[in-house]
């Protein structure tokens, strides 16, 4: 049929395209939207300019912190629809270096090459483009480029975040974008209450990324590793107009960080103790 092959490298390329543009941050900026304010909001410690204060201080204090970072990532891309379904995988050494330097090996990969080449790759070219200053300032977690609402409070013990060695809770955040475009997005983020930093996201963009999706969500989850908080599961989902749904998954693991404040060597992440953070969750992002 004439033209099948520029409309499946769209499909796929549309289903990663607003993820991609997620690691724009080195802080997590969002979720899902909120419908109704949580009762839990009256027994919150802090008011939500209190939470928003420390969150945007705390998160300019552990990118100043965070001098260099390694890890292996393992990206899988599922598509299931029209014209035919297509998976692949890829793993990925990723290093980052203070202020905004992203380098990226390819380990290995199988599994579809229009996937590969369109998707996985065309990530981490994105990826490398987003951590200059210019992009990033324009996605910051902060009140230039967000509204926040306070809709909930969920005290130790709630939904496990004490597992994660969190002792004062999470504060749940509605954030909506001051903008309308498809590199902000809106939902709902969970602040640990002591750190004051993201430990999970359920979003979905601002503005839809492409014609060819038609509903787009990201769900991402952080482990705490030192002093930072750190991408370990991240999950975006995209429906698409002609018939088909991409789950993209992106696994972290083998983390190791180099902390200013302590000047140590770069340790490696204990393999088998992921902490993993709020509800089970369906899949990171860049530290904070």
């Amino acid at each position: 049929m004439p033209g099948l092959p520029s409309i499946k490298n769209r499909l796929h390329t549309a289903a990663a395209f607003f993820l991609l543009l997620i690691f724009a941050q080195s802080t997590p900026a969002l979720a899902a939207a909120v419908d109704s304010l949580s009762p839990s909001i009256t027994t919150a410690p802090l008011s939500v300019d209190q939470v928003v204060d420390n969150l945007i201080r705390r998160n300019e204090e552990r990118a100043q912190a965070l001098l260099h970072s390694e890890s292996t990532r393992v990206y899988h891309l599922a598509y299931r629809g029209f014209p035919g379904d297509r998976d692949a995988e890829m793993t990925v050494e990723a290093t980052y270096d203070s202020p905004s330097t992203k380098n990226f090996k390819v380990v290995s990969q199988n599994g579809s090459k229009l996937v590969i080449d369109r998707v996985f790759k065309r990530l981490l070219e994105s990826e490398k483009e987003a951590a200059e200053p210019e992009m990033r300032a324009r996605t910051l977690l902060n009140r230039d480029n967000y509204d926040f609402a306070l809709v909930g409070f969920e005290p130790p013990g709630v939904d496990s975040p004490a597992k994660d060695g969190s002792k004062a809770g999470q504060y749940i955040l509605a954030v909506s974008p001051k903008i309308r475009s498809k590199y902000v997005y809106r939902g709902k983020v969970w602040v640990d209450a002591a750190d004051f930093a993201v430990t999970k996201i359920d979003a979905e963009p601002a503005q839809n990324p492409s014609f060819w999706t038609k509903k787009n969500e990201v769900h991402q989850e952080y482990l705490k590793l030192q002093n930072f908080w750190l991408p370990l599961r991240n999950q975006s989902i995209s429906d698409i107009r002609l018939g088909g749904r991409a789950t993209l998954t992106i696994d972290y693991s083998n983390y190791r960080v180099t902390d200013a404040k302590s000047s140590q060597k770069p340790r490696p992440h204990p393999p088998l103790t992921p902490t993993r953070t709020g509800r089970k969750t369906r899949f990171g992002f860049p530290a904070t």
